[in-house]
């Protein structure tokens, strides 16, 4: 069983002062690392900084006998794996287990362990593939003709496993959402019973029979590890990454797709453009990465065209798609409904069309005085996506750029067009999904998804947000993911993350992690919006480290475990913390704190419920 080395954000700080390796507070640095920590609960490493500024090396030997007296256990991170109980399939799916100071360990899903190397993830699904045989089918007609794929159990094993808690003590704090029936709890296997599972393989069958869920997975991209995108699944999101001639490169995407992974991006959308090597770039992207990789094709077919939007035609479009295919791109973003007819509302708008896919078909259009090219060509765009299993995400090149333009008739009539493609692609057995806008009122949210729903047939639909005011500039990951939460409560199926350079600059890696960070917690909201019962599970572990005054599990258990340290330590007073006896934070302070009187409201008061 591989593993991560316990709780590796904890690791030796003094250890490495002591050897002359790490100078850090020791030389006189006011910081305290927490990347550096290796003590067994805050208190402690706040002591050994206090004593490590003032006396050096001889920091560690007291550090560590307050440590001993104290006794206290830290959280943990390993890597285990998550199996069907039955053994009627070799599927495991590698998931991080955490163990709370209090011995309760929950799971946490995430898109790559970092243990994988390419090769070992390919072997992941190369049995899946080479089982398609030369005349494969796509998922969506596997599911039409009632076949289970192995890919489909291998995403109904990772929705299901997300959150599942082992509680040391299950009548503690009243708990209401633990869900662990049906699962057995080994020393680094987890296996499910598969009646008892939250999403089992039939009903992944079944969601993406009907058309309401995909799973972009590329033959010819076998690092992949199969995920699923639907409306009653696990919310996921997206991250745009890409390079561009005036910004950024090769090494500097390469880095944000490895902080897109690490901060747990379901899918990455490569929009690079105007590279001398850009398909490099791409074949290196989709190398590394072990989630779906999407692209915007036009994008490149500008690029061959010499930026001439004027030079464009279909074929060289086409022969776009199939090579970006034969590459292992998961899933295309196509402006296809964006049709000759909806142009004269686009330009009765006050922001246009800000879709730049949508604004070169539209330019493209207007020179030659034609249709879309997309629009025209759609069922041989259908048959090249339905040869690799390539998922076809239904672009808006119409969606709105602002509040004033927002759920016009070009926006509606493009989702209209949109509607009648989505039909055309369940019967032509693609997988497809929608995008959505774009910048939408907050109290106009929920009729987007409803819309999406009756001109899409419930197709999966992923949204740009939708940013629910235009004045955020340098905070739109914010704007955006208010819209985010409500519309993924409402039903959207996966979220393009917004970061703080929008409608300024191109995301730097730090715009990508606060991004992605912003948006999962959006994604959380969502799902506990939606009812899905075992998201609450990582919420109900939070309030129970909150009520014990656990601040290590607590910091884990959140989405940037660094900087929830960091926040926490900021104002609170370093005498109070030595014993870890800080029964408070430094918002209440020590006099009286809400948590202490709950300790005794609980022992005078009987539950109700009893």
């Amino acid at each position: 069983m591989r593993t991560i080395a316990p709780n590796s954000i904890y690791r030796c700080y003094l250890d490495s002062a002591c050897d002359g390796t790490e100078k850090g507070a020791a030389q006189g640095n006011d910081t305290l690392n927490v990347s550096k920590i290796h003590f067994d609960e805050l208190a402690a490493a706040k002591a050994a900084h206090l004593a490590a500024k003032q006396e050096g090396r001889e920091g560690k030997l007291a550090a560590n006998s307050a440590h001993a007296k104290k006794g206290f256990v830290r959280p943990e991170n390993r890597v285990v794996y998550v199996e069907f109980a039955d053994g009627k399939s070799d599927i495991r799916i590698p998931y991080i287990q955490t163990k709370l100071s209090n011995g309760d360990t929950i799971l946490r899903y995430v898109v790559d362990t970092e243990l994988e190397s390419t090769e070992q993830r390919k072997a992941i699904r190369a049995p899946f593939i080479a089982a398609r045989g030369e005349n494969a089918k796509t998922q969506l007609e596997y599911a039409k003709e009632g076949i289970i794929t192995p890919e489909m159990e291998y995403v109904a094993l990772r929705e299901s496993a997300c959150f599942l808690e082992q509680i040391t003590d299950p009548e503690e704090f009243r708990n209401k959402f633990h869900t662990s029936e049906g699962v057995i709890f080994g020393d680094g296997v987890i296996k499910l019973e598969r009646d008892k599972m939250s999403v089992t393989p039939e009903m992944v069958r079944d969601e993406i029979a009907r058309g309401r869920a995909v799973i972009p997975s590329n033959i010819k991209h076998p690092e992949c590890e199969p995920m699923i995108i639907g409306k009653h699944f696990l919310t996921k999101v997206n991250a745009n990454i890409g390079a561009s001639s005036v910004s950024s490169g090769f090494k500097e995407e390469i880095g944000k797709l490895k902080t897109s992974l690490k901060y747990g991006a379901d899918t990455v959308m490569d929009l690079s453009t105007g590279l001398e090597d850009l398909s490099g770039l791409r074949s290196a992207i989709l190398r590394a990465s072990p989630v779906p990789i999407g692209t915007v094709p036009i994008y490149e077919t500008l690029d061959r065209a010499g930026g001439d939007a004027n030079a464009l035609n279909w074929e060289l479009f086409r022969q776009v798609i199939i090579d970006q295919c034969e590459q292992g791109v998961d899933y295309f973003t196509i402006h296809a409904g964006l049709t000759k007819d909806l142009l004269p509302y686009a330009a009765d708008r006050v922001m246009g069309i800000v879709s730049r896919g949508g604004a070169i078909m539209a330019s493209h259009m207007m020179q030659h005085d034609c249709e879309n090219m997309a629009w025209e060509h759609f069922d041989e765009l259908m048959e090249i996506c339905r040869k690799y299993d390539v998922s076809l995400s239904l672009g808006d090149g119409l969606r709105p750029g602002g509040i004033y333009d927002a759920c016009d008739e070009a926006q509606y009539g493009e989702l209209r067009n949109i509607g009648k493609l989505a039909r055309r692609c369940y019967e032509a057995g693609v997988q497809t999904f929608i995008e959505g806008p774009g910048h939408v009122p907050l109290n106009r949210v929920e009729e987007n998804q409803r819309l999406e729903d009756e001109y899409c047939n419930e197709a999966p639909f992923y949204t740009l947000g939708p940013l629910v005011t235009d004045i955020g500039a340098g905070f739109d990951h914010f704007t955006s993911a208010i819209g985010a939460t409500t519309i993924g409560m409402h039903g959207t199926a996966m979220l393009c993350y917004v970061t703080p350079s929008e409608h300024l600059a191109l995301p730097t890696p730090e715009d990508v992690r606060e991004g992605l960070i912003t948006y999962k917690i959006a994604a959380h909201s969502a799902d506990l919006g939606k009812g899905l019962k075992q998201a609450y599970n990582i919420d109900h572990a939070m309030s129970r480290a909150r009520v014990s005054f656990r601040w290590l599990d607590q910091f884990i258990l959140s989405f940037d475990e660094q900087n929830a340290y960091k926040i926490w330590r900021r104002e609170m007073d370093d005498e109070d913390c030595l014993s870890h006896d800080a029964a408070f934070c430094s918002m209440c302070g020590p006099r009286f704190c809400p948590m202490r009187l709950n300790r005794r409201m609980q022992a005078k008061y009987p539950s109700p419920k009893a």
